[in-house]
């Protein structure tokens, strides 16, 4: 009997572990976190960073490595109108892009600076607020990394796609436009993008693949190598960062489905 059910329980773990694919499933969000639609690390914590998106709390939340809910700091001085991506420097300091636009109406986008996030429940954040250059449409953005002190955008659309780049300072920028482009196949649509520390690669996330950026000049991404990289799994992937070695991926709770974190080696 007990080793009829070691065998049923191996093959139990195995079949769970084929549903996510190429994934590593790591743990299952708090459950009242539906909307996670970012996931960072910062070098003073073991936590891994995460908010939810439009009309939800203004709140940074930091979970372990299974997904139970540790840490939870509101941002006093801000509002969530389209929290979309999570991105952070070496000195511990976290960036929250507030750049959704589903309606592309808005003019006006922040990013607020979170200084230190751990052992805080709550804080104000540094703001900073840039407009889009003259005659550029209003677009809906949902990726972005921090880079050489600029802020790397990324759109969010089906054909093709634009990247701008804001300065890392606080108060009022002007974005600048740096490249449009068109990524090969098909839901091509970004929802979440990163750096390596050493900024040799870049990765953009899809909701069933991501693109790996390499071997690229200065700030010319698209002009090196880029790796399609299916998860052979599809859910509404928001979250991504590197953690190392590993790349750390977030999806939206769809019923009874999603809402986990996973691992990409």
């Amino acid at each position: 009997m007990i080793v009829v059910k070691k065998l049923f329980l191996a093959l139990g773990v195995t079949l769970v572990s084929c549903n996510f694919g190429n994934l590593k499933f790591m743990g299952d969000i708090e459950n009242n976190l539906k909307e996670v639609s970012a996931v960072e690390t910062i070098t003073q914590s073991d936590l891994y960073w995460v908010i939810e998106d439009s009309g939800n709390d203004n709140v940074l939340y930091g979970l372990d490595d299974t997904g139970n809910l540790i840490s939870e700091v509101r941002i006093l001085n801000s509002k969530n109108k389209d929290w979309e991506d999570l991105t952070s420097d070496n000195l511990g300091n976290i960036y929250i892009g507030d750049f959704g636009n589903n309606s592309k109406k808005r003019k006006k986008f922040q990013i607020y600076k979170v200084t230190n996030p751990q052992d805080k429940t709550e804080t104000t954040a540094e703001v900073i607020e840039f407009k889009l250059p003259k005659k550029m449409k209003s677009e809906d953005f949902e990726g972005f990394f921090l880079y050489q002190n600029y802020f790397y955008i990324f759109s969010k659309e089906k054909k093709s796609a634009i990247m701008i780049k804001v300065k890392n300072e606080i108060g009022e920028q002007k974005a600048k436009f740096v490249t449009k482009f068109k990524l090969k196949g098909k839901k091509t649509k970004i929802t979440s993008a990163d750096i390596s520390s050493d900024g040799k690669t870049v990765i953009l996330l899809n909701h069933d693949k991501l693109w790996k950026l390499s071997n690229y000049s200065s700030d010319n991404f698209f002009n090196g190598d880029i790796e399609k990289v299916p998860f052979k799994h599809n859910s509404q992937k928001e979250g991504l960062c590197f953690k190392n070695d590993t790349i750390i991926i977030t999806d939206e709770r769809n019923g009874s489905e999603g809402g986990n974190m996973y691992q990409l080696k």
